[in-house]
């Protein structure tokens, strides 16, 4: 699969199906080499002689100076480290320099990220990317795949920029803050080949004495008092008995400390595990940051750091009012306590053995084969009187048995109990992780709730997991809505199950099905990544009664899960008008002036013979084609005519819409020389357009482009100015997009 937003070609990035986007530039040769995972195909050098080798991408790639760019691939090399480098090339492509990453700890066979990231300099028109190894003796061989340039990866949301995430341009976005040193290493680390936000340095603290010591970000991004955040990142304790930690902290504008959040890692071993910690901003707040450490650490020992993240804390649950805190059990029980019997309420440990959502569960324990009650803190729930309500929580029996009854407690807004709504108490199921649920109304005057437990073990030493606890208002499974100023229906899919397949058809009264757009094509069979879903259907059609018909199944061979929407239908508003709609960039979507009904011919391929002493030919003809013809549109203004040069820029095939009743259909068309007219005085922003288009099929896998998540803030976090974005991006879309110039 393609890393995204690279500049390299597939080839050049993968090596399959051959070497062509590299060269050999110094003391070795190169090849393709097999026992890739970003395809089979690696870049292979073999040393000529002892000293560096090096080999580069056979193109250079246009960069914007002052731009930070990034280069990262994963190697292999059994005999010597490695390293990778951004050679700068000036327009006449002559080497400025190259910034180097350092090399990597030691040789590793095993696949293992090696990167860095450098600024564009001053004369810089162009880059390469050049991979390095230095052998001491000839016919010494190391592989290279998986290369990427571009602008620095992160994580979207992300409070903290590129630098202070990962390390791989310098340490400046870090501090040294108690008893310590900061440098930045190298190690050997195999990260999947498709996670791209963990690079090949990382930040090492080393304890200057006996004791604790810490670190901390020094960017100092701005925070909302009352909002929940996360914060996280990969830590590697010196030892598995070590105890390292992450704290998140929030400040005033004065910066006097308000609150600090800390969550230890319980380590299994050495290795990288991303640990995270959650609070709610408290009043006062104006900014965050993100600290790391290790309590009674001993001199000279090192921790290592990557990955760190700030963000709004997630939600397991669209519409969930659990905080993460005590959804998750990250950092420990959070609000949950037992209200009676004998069970204690403890973090699951260590990190990874129970988790559904992050690495650790709460773990509920009992001695004595008895009744115990646990219940969360109370959550804020709104004016909910009335409304209906879901709980849904994850169990697993790790070691006797349990039964369970849950609950969901009312409160008002003085903290009053208003009583429970319950399920049926019942035998917990085993083995593995089980999925509970209960729904329930809320009474008169509930504003508050919460997750209420009853369990009994069934057995002495008994344990239960319980994690991914969550309560929403359980709102309509399948809901549609139209908005005849944009001419798109958007359809909303809630309690989905995540790593399932969807499919999504439009219906019309005549029972004919139509695949729904979605990001990546039509969505048929496609994996479900969150439990809510909004799809925009910018290409249902105007004035025509639809409905939406969804399969939700664990696997292609599995009986579906059915769902179907009510009807919904456009309005196509003044016959005299159409809409011309771009499928892949439906911002570009525009409704247009018809200046004339288009009239139509249908050419067929034909070969003519002539037989001698035959009055009439011989004709062999292919299918006769689709509709051709010409569509005359005005534009009314000088906005609509550069929105209209801006759809038809792209070449894409557009979708036309007209009323029902102009005896044509919604066609897909491919738009050919467009001739733009005036109607009199220069000065007149009329225009007739002389649109010539030819119908075509209805594009397959075309997605509509997004920006996937991406927010203001992640344009605020990568640009200090708005002079930057202006120099980074074109236009507006682009900034939407994250269509970097050059990119």
């Amino acid at each position: 699969m393609a890393i995204p937003g690279n500049l390299l070609s597939a080839v050049t990035e993968s090596v399959d199906p051959n070497t062509s986007g590299w060269l050999a530039k110094l003391n070795c040769t190169i090849s393709k080499g097999t026992g890739g995972r970003n395809g089979d195909g690696t870049l292979r050098l073999s040393s000529t002689a002892s000293g560096e080798m090096q080999a580069r991408t056979a193109s250079s790639y246009p960069v914007t100076v002052g731009q930070e760019y990034q280069a990262f691939a994963d190697a292999s090399g059994a005999t010597v480290p490695e390293r990778i480098g951004i050679r700068w090339m000036t327009a006449a492509n002559a080497e400025i320099s190259i910034t180097w990453s350092l090399s990597t700890a030691t040789a590793s066979a095993t696949w293992h990220r090696i990167a860095v990231s450098g600024t564009a300099p001053a004369t810089a028109a162009s880059a390469q990317v050049v991979v390095s190894a230095t052998p001491a003796a000839g016919s010494v061989i190391s592989h290279f795949e998986n290369v990427y340039l571009g602008v620095p990866m992160r994580t979207q949301g992300n409070l903290l920029s590129a630098d202070a995430e990962g390390i791989e341009h310098a340490t400046l976005k870090w501090v040294a803050e108690t008893n310590c040193s900061i440098a930045r290493q190298a190690p050997m680390v195999q990260w999947p080949v498709d996670y791209y936000l963990a690079g090949g340095q990382v930040l090492a603290l080393t304890v200057t004495a006996n004791g604790n010591a810490a670190a901390k970000v020094t960017e100092k991004p701005a925070a909302t008092a009352g909002t929940e955040y996360v914060g996280y990142c990969y830590l590697s304790p010196p030892t598995s008995g070590s105890t390292t930690w992450v704290e998140l902290r929030f400040y005033t504008a004065a910066d006097v400390l308000l609150t600090a959040t800390r969550a230890n890692l319980a380590a299994p071993g050495t290795g990288y595990y991303q640990q995270r910690v959650s609070a709610v901003a408290p009043a006062t707040t104006a900014y965050a940051t993100l600290a790391v450490g290790i309590t009674s650490g001993t001199a000279a020992q090192v921790m290592r750091i990557d990955g760190a993240v700030i963000a709004t804390a997630p939600v397991i649950r669209e519409g969930s009012i659990v905080p993460y805190a005590d959804a998750s059990f990250e950092a420990d029980v959070a609000g949950w306590t037992v209200t009676s019997g004998v069970a204690t309420l403890a973090r699951s440990t260590p990190w990874g053995t129970y988790g559904i959502d992050g690495a650790y569960a709460l773990t509920v324990s009992s001695a004595t084969a008895t009744a115990s009650t646990i219940r969360s803190a109370r959550f804020p729930a709104g004016a909910a009187a009335g409304l209906s309500f879901r709980l849904q929580l994850y169990t697993n029996v790790s070691a006797g048995g349990w039964t369970i009854q849950r609950h969901i407690r009312w409160y008002d807004a003085a903290n009053n109990s208003l009583g429970l709504t319950s399920s049926t108490s019942a035998t917990a199921p085993t083995p593995n992780w089980w999925v509970l649920t209960h729904s329930g109304t809320a009474p008169a005057l509930a504003t508050q709730a919460a997750v209420e437990l009853s369990l009994t073990a069934t057995s002495t030493s008994s344990a239960l997991r319980v994690d991914a606890v969550q309560i929403w208002e359980a709102l309509p499974l399948i809901e549609v809505d139209a908005d005849d100023t944009t001419a798109v229906v958007t359809l909303t899919l809630r309690e989905l199950t995540l790593g399932y397949l969807l499919t999504v058809w439009r219906v019309t009264s005549d029972g004919a099905r139509t695949l729904v757009r979605g990001a990546s094509g039509l969505i048929q069979y496609e994996v479900i990544a969150g439990d809510q879903l909004i799809i925009e259907d910018a290409e249902a059609p105007l004035g025509v009664p639809v409905t939406y018909y969804v399969e939700i199944v664990a696997d292609v061979s599995a009986v579906p899960e059915t769902r179907t929407s009510d009807p919904v239908e456009l309005d196509p508003g003044d016959t005299q008008y159409a809409w011309l709609k771009d499928p892949g960039r439906p911002d570009r979507n525009m409704r247009i002036m018809m200046a004339e009904p288009p009239s139509w011919s249908r050419p067929v391929a034909q070969a003519e013979y002539r037989v001698r002493r035959r009055r009439n030919s011989v004709i062999l003809s292919d299918v006769r084609a689709g509709l051709e013809g010409t569509l005359a549109v005005y534009t009314q203004t000088d906005e609509e005519r550069e929105a209209l040069h801006r759809l038809l820029d792209s070449g894409s095939t557009l979708l036309w819409q007209a009323a029902p009743g102009h005896g044509v259909d919604d066609m897909y068309i491919a738009v050919g020389a467009a001739a733009e007219g005036r109607q009199g005085m220069a000065t007149d922003t009329w225009r007739t357009w002389q649109l010539p288009v030819k119908q075509v099929d209805m594009p397959v896998t075309v997605g509509v482009a997004s920006s996937a998540g991406r927010t203001w803030q992640d344009v605020l976090t990568e640009n200090a100015t708005w002079a930057e974005v202006l120099s980074k991006y074109l236009t507006w879309e682009d900034v939407f997009l994250d269509r970097k110039i050059g990119a």
